[in-house]
């Protein structure tokens, strides 16, 4: 007669199994999703070139006076540097 253990042991693999597999997948598709990114430091990451940036269209509204030059000012400080 075959002996064979009955108890929590076999349920408990079968789930840690299961568990250990879609750790692996989700590992899988954290990788590839950041290895396959360029780096994220870069102020143009994903912009259009073709669209204007937020500096250039400020200064079309200056230049079309529809700031002033206060507005114009304040509005580059909270903007930031020009890159």
């Amino acid at each position: 007669m075959p002996y064979h253990a009955v108890g929590w042991g076999d349920g408990f693999w079968m789930v840690g199994g299961l568990l250990l597999l879609v750790v692996l997948i989700v590992a899988v598709v954290w990788a590839v999703n950041a290895f396959s990114r360029p780096y994220r430091g870069d102020r143009d990451f994903g912009r259009d070139p073709s669209r204007p940036t937020a500096t250039e269209i400020l200064r079309e509204r200056f230049a079309r006076g529809e700031i002033t030059e206060e507005q114009f000012e304040q509005a580059k400080k909270v903007l930031g540097p020009d890159r």
